[in-house]
């Protein structure tokens, strides 16, 4: 496994009252670490249009290291589709475990934040 593209600790304030993270926190990571490959391939500005299917394996909890792992899987005239898998490193065991998987896609746009078209692959 590569480099996860963002580490980052689950903490009280980004939980519920019972200790289990929102699902809207974990969305925002994952969507931060698939833009990371699309904006470092595409090197212009780009903005998230889809988030597709998600599934929440596990739950988060307050202390897990969340790391997040992105692959770019598409690209096409103007968009860039990653899939991010988000996995937590508990304080109690020191394994991975896969919370989280989906797919994001992000457009290219210009000044005018109208859709432009991405570098080929080579």
């Amino acid at each position: 496994m590569s480099d996860p593209a963002i580490r980052v600790v689950a903490m009280p304030r980004d939980a519920n009252p019972d200790g289990d993270v929102f699902g809207g926190w974990l969305l925002s990571q994952m969507d931060v670490a698939g833009y990371i490959p699309a904006r470092k391939y595409a090197q212009m500005r780009l903005v998230t249009v889809a988030m597709d299917n998600i599934n929440f394996h596990h739950p988060v909890l307050v202390g897990d290291c969340l790391e997040c792992y992105s692959f770019i899987e598409k690209i096409g005239r103007t968009s860039i589709r990653v899939k991010v898998e988000a996995y937590v490193d508990r304080m109690t065991g020191g394994e991975k475990l896969k919370v989280t998987e989906g797919h994001f896609v992000y457009v290219a746009i210009d000044q005018n934040r109208r859709p432009i078209a991405v570098p080929k692959p080579f």
